[in-house]
């Protein structure tokens, strides 16, 4: 790579960073109230959580569209159209917190989970526009955009939740609405690779997700998604049960967003040098060490600890199965290969949403928990099934 592609390469990079930071922050600003405006406006302590159900449940649903969208459009148009259902949607939370429609609330939530479903493709425009030298560091520092997401989102809440009274939360969402403006403004002057051209015989989707490579890095990011989603979703409602106030809740979700998306600085580099199965184990663990310390006590800080780990455990897990993604498919298989890997995983997450606030309000904070382990048991064996079958492998084709 030549100077001047090298140095178009990181300025289209680093949009893309700033892209992602600004859609992820509305993302962020969501979860420190979602199941809070839930638990307010839904009849049913169990529903609390039905507003991030639903908009995880669109994230997935949106995944197969987005795919045709970026392969008819291109990757510009097609973010944004993410950004402006963004918009909508922030909006539309706003229109239901005025008006204390959960059904309205309900619907904002779905046309976020369109805008953060098309999002969630920033990560792989990176891994295109960057050569495969340089795709994991590329992934990782987009992925590290939502670092920016993790200060601004609480911050936005922390200091807009009450400034329409008796609206809480009315005035943070109008703001939240302004991210996805600049995100627009962004794009405008983004150069991203063409389409990819259609192929006369495409191969079919289900021998792509066939593949060894394929499997295992769905379910390593499904299990890395689904398992933070199932903690962090219910992590504010139950410190709103311990007693603990919005800001708290907010600084606490703050913390395990700044551990979510900080190590991508260094996550590509220890991918380089441990390896990408190596990195998924030690997510794993971490991730694990987060319902330890949930059964240990329920203190600000132990909050705090908890979702830091859980935080750094899916960065590991998340960002070197994506990478591991980028191995799987060929050039002109890539659109389909990635939708059909973000409808897994977003299924999964949508499953963990629901989930999360039933399973706290029928079990209790500690069961939530402990459900987190056996998939990660799960995740751990099918990737030492996987080493076992390669290192086999290596003497034949010796």
């Amino acid at each position: 790579m030549d100077a001047t592609a090298e140095r178009e390469m990181r300025i289209t990079v680093w949009r893309l960073f700033f892209c992602q930071a600004l859609m992820q922050a509305t993302v962020v600003g969501q979860v420190a109230m979602s199941a809070l405006i839930g638990h307010t406006l839904s009849a049913d302590a169990g529903l609390a959580t039905l507003p991030m159900a639903v908009q995880m449940t669109t994230v997935m649903l949106a995944s197969i569209p987005a795919g045709i969208l970026f392969a008819r459009m291109g990757r510009r148009a097609g973010f944004m159209v993410g950004a402006v259902a963004s918009i909508l949607g922030s909006l539309l939370f706003a229109l239901g917190v005025y008006w204390s429609s959960f059904f309205i609330y309900c619907g904002g939530s779905a046309f976020a989970g369109v805008g953060f479903g098309i999002a969630q493709h920033y990560r792989f425009a990176a891994s295109e526009v960057a050569p495969p030298a340089y795709r994991a560091r590329a992934i990782s520092l987009v992925m590290t955009g939502p670092i920016l997401s993790a200060i601004a989102g609480p911050e936005i809440v922390k200091r807009t939740y009450d400034l329409a009274l008796p609206y809480l939360f009315l005035s943070t969402y109008l703001i939240l609405a302004v991210l996805p403006v600049m995100c627009l403004f962004l794009l405008a002057g983004t150069r991203l690779p063409p389409p990819p051209p259609r192929q006369d015989s495409p191969t079919p989707i289900g021998q792509i997700n066939a593949r060894p490579g394929f499997v295992t890095a769905a379910v390593a990011g499904l299990v890395a998604y689904g398992s933070m989603n199932l903690i962090m979703t219910a992590t504010p409602l139950e410190m709103m049960l311990c007693g603990f106030g919005v800001s708290a809740s907010a600084s606490v979700i703050q913390w395990h967003a700044l551990a979510m998306f900080a190590p991508g600085f260094v996550t590509g580099r220890l991918i380089g040098r441990f390896g990408l199965q190596r990195m998924m184990m030690a997510g794993a663990v971490l991730t694990a060490g987060c319902a330890l310390v949930a059964l240990l006590g329920e203190t600000f800080w132990h909050f705090v600890a908890g979702l830091v780990l859980l935080g750094v455990g899916w960065n590991w897990m998340f960002v070197s199965a994506t990478a591991l993604l980028a191995t799987a498919y060929d050039p002109a298989e890539r659109m389909r290969a990635q939708a059909a890997n973000d409808f897994i995983v977003f299924g999964t997450v949508a499953c963990t949403a629901f989930l999360s606030g039933f399973l706290h309000a029928r079990l209790g904070w500690e069961a939530l928990n402990l459900a987190i382990i056996p998939p990660l048991l799960a995740a751990l064996g099918l990737l030492l099934w996987q080493q076992r079958m390669q290192a086999r492998l290596v003497p034949r084709a010796a």
